[in-house]
């Protein structure tokens, strides 16, 4: 299958790949924006299709991973809001919250996955990325550091 013809038969399921869209994410412009990355990841790996008669099927997966890849994001996102501080959280706003000092007396390596990982909203994999550990190792801190955080806040909390 050539360029041209991928446009024309993408243009003729664009309107149902809108709706399969539109389906998954719930929104207008999630959905048109989901469509164009799937026409372009389409493009891009034109040459992979075998076969030009599972055309729709094919741009359709494409379509659906592409939407499953933009929910992953939301849900990263949203728990992401739930443990980071505010975007609009200043410097100092890490002062204010009472588990400063317990984070403070962690041991380096275990303070700075906490530090990026709660604070700063990174992934466990953006974490490991920005340390250049492997994301096991970052896993690992990140577990080491939460069960010393929990000791040593659950004993502040009882004296």
């Amino acid at each position: 299958m050539d360029q041209e013809e991928f446009a024309v038969r993408t243009e003729a399921l664009k309107s149902r790949l809108y709706r399969t869209a539109y389906l998954y994410l719930g929104s207008e412009a999630d959905a048109l924006e989901a469509v164009d990355e799937a026409v372009y990841q389409a493009l891009r790996a034109l040459r992979t299709l075998r076969e030009p008669k599972f055309f729709e099927t094919w741009i359709t997966r494409i379509l659906m991973n592409t939407c499953h890849q933009e929910l992953r994001r939301r849900k990263r996102f949203a728990r992401t809001g739930e443990e980071a501080l505010p975007e609009d959280a200043g410097p100092d706003a890490y002062d204010g919250l009472p588990l400063k000092e317990a984070v403070g007396r962690l041991p380096e390596e275990l303070r700075t996955v906490v530090i990026l990982r709660f604070f700063a909203g990174y992934t466990q994999a953006e974490t490991a990325a920005a340390l250049n550990i492997p994301q096991g190792t970052a896993a690992t801190r990140q577990r080491r550091a939460l069960a010393l955080l929990r000791l040593e806040l659950g004993e502040e909390e009882t004296t």
